[in-house]
């Protein structure tokens, strides 16, 4: 039917004449818009996934940060949980576990995570902090 236009029937039974590439119209405009919403899941996706590895890393510097801040109270004889956790708070996190083993000092931390797309976690990090051991023997 190249060249020719169709005849036929609509659903009213009026006949109806079309041009040659007329079953086609608006097929693009589908295709476009199908096209963007798969791009705005993509995207939406994408962003949930970079605030989560953001919010893990700002968890784990403030893990670190509260572990190595009450290995040092610890050190001077002070309350090694109480700087924890005030270190712990000053960077956006929340000290969940403080534990003393020896010189060392174990800390838990949770930050709130990225509320979106039904991500609805907090992120926790561990950090342990003490002196160094020596690796000769005495």
């Amino acid at each position: 039917m190249t060249g020719r236009s169709a005849t036929g029937r609509s659903a009213t039974g009026r006949q109806v004449t079309r041009l040659p590439g007329q079953a086609q119209r608006g097929a693009a405009t589908v295709l476009t818009v199908a096209m963007a919403g798969v791009l705005l899941l993509v995207g939406a996706a994408t962003g949930v996934v970079g605030a989560i590895v953001v919010a893990h890393r700002r968890a784990q510097a403030a893990a670190d940060l509260a572990a190595l801040a009450a290995a040092t109270t610890l050190g001077r004889a002070g309350d090694a949980c109480t700087a924890a956790a005030e270190v712990a708070r000053d960077n956006g996190a929340a000290l969940t576990t403080c534990q003393v083993e020896g010189s060392d000092v174990l800390v838990e931390v949770s930050v709130a995570g990225p509320r979106w797309l039904g991500q609805d976690e907090d992120l926790g990090a561990r950090a342990r902090a003490g002196p160094a051991r020596s690796s000769r023997p005495p």
